[in-house]
């Protein structure tokens, strides 16, 4: 199923057939360095295979493939906050390597937060990127995302202590 379509980029929901592709992307030292230790190093089949398992079972969905050119090159997420947090969703996002610097993400985020906004009962999508990962601090930027802070030596990166920089992109009164 198709969520949103900008031209050559499109996000749709992650199907059997990512696999292949989504392991070989994943699998990665330049892609994995700039997320979350959940995300394994190797990245294997297997893994790839949970992961698909995983996001077909949440509902809602949140989790979706980043498709360009009519094939698949990552993945992109926009997860609801709960509790107190539950105007909120967190987004999150990669690509193979073969595909950086062509403007892909910048659509696939432009995308995301326009679906979330008129599809979730949500006013603000927000992230944290590593301070090194200057690449997506400037997609956020592009996106209309502001640096709301600093978190000082808040990630712990192969043993290494980084900030954290936190975007956030607050909906528009003109798209409520």
């Amino acid at each position: 199923m198709i969520l949103a379509k900008n031209g050559d980029v499109v996000i749709r929901e992650l199907e059997v057939s990512d696999i292949p592709k989504l392991a070989l992307y994943a699998n990665n030292e330049k892609v994995s360095c700039n997320l979350r230790d959940a995300f394994p190093n190797p990245y294997t089949m297997d893994d790839a295979v949970r992961f698909v398992e995983m996001a077909a079972a949440k509902d809602p969905k949140t989790i979706f493939a980043i498709q360009y050119k009519g094939d698949y090159v990552g993945n992109i997420s926009l997860t609801p906050g709960s509790d107190v947090y539950r105007k909120s969703a967190e987004i999150g996002y990669f690509i193979g390597e073969p595909f950086w610097n062509k403007g892909i993400v910048t659509k696939a985020v432009k995308l995301i937060t326009r679906y979330g906004f008129e599809n979730m009962d949500i006013v603000r999508i927000h992230t944290g990127i590593f301070e090194y990962n200057k690449a997506s601090q400037r997609v956020l930027e592009k996106c209309g995302f502001r640096k709301e802070g600093i978190f000082t030596k808040s990630i712990c990166k192969k043993g290494e202590l980084y900030d954290e920089i936190r975007y956030a992109l607050i909906r528009e009164r003109n798209i409520l």
